[in-house]
């Protein structure tokens, strides 16, 4: 297994006493040969100068040679006063020392391995006690709970695995989160769309009861009803179809069909698609550079979602206005610029005017809300953005198209 620095730590520790261990011995060991020899030599030399004194022909070079000679004497002198010449010493001192050493040296020996096992008990302990932490760690998160706090600052395999631990938690609880965000807002998406669809539905029964119960009612109220019917019975389809494109891109169910097409091309087909709204109230479209200007990306739906901003415009704008489109491209990306010369959106109402069935104050009573929401996501699909400005003179919306 990789990184098992907890265990290099506690054979480091082991080694570290070992050597300290070893260097103590060696140390009690010269120590005591110095007694030894010490002890040995000073008695020595008390016997050197006693023949001396009794023996003045004795010279001192013949009692070093006598006590240098490695021929081994079989006497057995000592043995007569019961000192024997392969287990006792001689000099009494050292052995009295000799089993001082020994019980120094058998103690250090005791408290070396106990010190050894508090150390291996204590790495033990360690790891049961995160394995026991990653255990409960477990157990929180089966019971889907992903609050946890997993510290951990080492690098050995049971820290490596709390780590995995704690990025799994963290992710559980996005996930959870968004699950919980996914059914708050699908509570207010459904809360949105009972909303829209109740009003206009309400509005088509109130005036078919009238038509069925008035039989005398004159033809032009009766021709306003119809049409009033058929606007709202309009908006209906227009949310229900919006709200199932959303859904399909909301489930990843969209399959981008991206080529290069011209951007002439796109705005052509969508100046079409609001050619009845702009003979309604006699606005101009004016477009600029759009001729040679190529864009990557799904030529259906951005034909939908430049239809829904410019729609947006169209709402805003006065009668007897205009539009004006400029289109622009640079080495990082196309854009173009939808520019209206109408009331404008109220500042507290830009930040939220992407938001699904969100509708400003000085929103038309035909607007669903929803068009924007599904313009930014089908522009995004096709790796743009869309960003709005407005003041009191107009609006813009301006798109980008970044080249990949």
């Amino acid at each position: 297994m990789k990184n098992k620095v907890e265990l290099k730590k506690y054979l480091n520790k082991v080694l570290l006493i070992s050597l300290c261990i070893i260097f103590l011995f060696l140390v009690l060991n010269i120590y005591e040969y110095r007694e030894y020899t010490k002890n040995f030599n000073n008695k020595i030399n008390n016997i050197i100068n006693v023949l001396q004194n009794k023996y003045p022909k004795l010279s001192e070079k013949e009692i070093i040679e006598i006590l240098n000679n490695k021929d081994n004497n079989k006497s057995k002198t000592l043995e007569k006063y019961g000192i024997s010449l392969n287990n006792k010493a001689i000099v009494i001192e050292n052995d009295e020392k000799y089993h001082q050493y020994l019980i120094i040296n058998m103690t250090i020996l005791i408290l070396s391995i106990f010190i050894l096992i508090i150390v291996f008990l204590k790495y033990l302990k360690k790891r049961e006690k995160d394995i026991n932490d990653i255990t409960k760690y477990i157990e929180e998160i089966n019971r889907k709970n992903y609050s946890l706090k997993i510290d951990s600052n080492s690098e050995d395999e049971l820290s490596i695995l709390k780590n995995e631990i704690c990025k799994t938690t963290v992710m559980l609880k996005e996930l959870a989160d968004n699950e919980t965000k996914d059914k708050i807002n699908l509570k207010k998406s459904l809360e949105d769309i009972s909303h829209q669809i109740k009003t206009p539905l309400t509005s088509i029964l109130i005036m078919l009861d009238n038509l069925i119960d008035d039989y005398d009612m004159d033809k032009k109220t009766r021709e306003d009803f119809i049409i009033d019917i058929k606007r709202n019975v309009i908006n209906i389809n227009f949310l229900i179809e919006s709200i199932l494109k959303l859904s399909r891109f909301d489930a990843n169910t969209i399959n981008f069909i991206k080529e290069e097409k011209l951007l002439k091309d796109i705005l052509i087909e969508v100046i079409k698609n609001v050619s009845p709204l702009c003979d309604l109230k006699n606005i101009k479209i004016n477009i600029t550079e759009a001729k040679t200007i190529k864009i990557m990306c799904d030529f259906n739906w951005e034909i939908e979602a430049i239809t829904n901003i410019l729609k947006n415009s169209l709402e805003y704008s006065y009668l007897n206005s205009k539009i004006d489109i400029f289109c622009e491209q640079n080495n990082a990306y196309s854009m173009i610029t939808i520019k209206d010369y109408g009331r404008g959106i109220d500042k507290k109402d830009i930040k939220h005017i992407f938001e699904r069935f969100y509708k400003g104050e000085n929103s038309t009573k035909d607007s669903v809300g929803i068009g924007l929401a599904l313009a930014k996501t089908i522009i995004e699909n096709d790796n743009g953005t869309v960003d709005v400005k407005s003041d009191k003179n107009g609006t813009r919306f301006i798109i980008k198209y970044f080249k990949l």
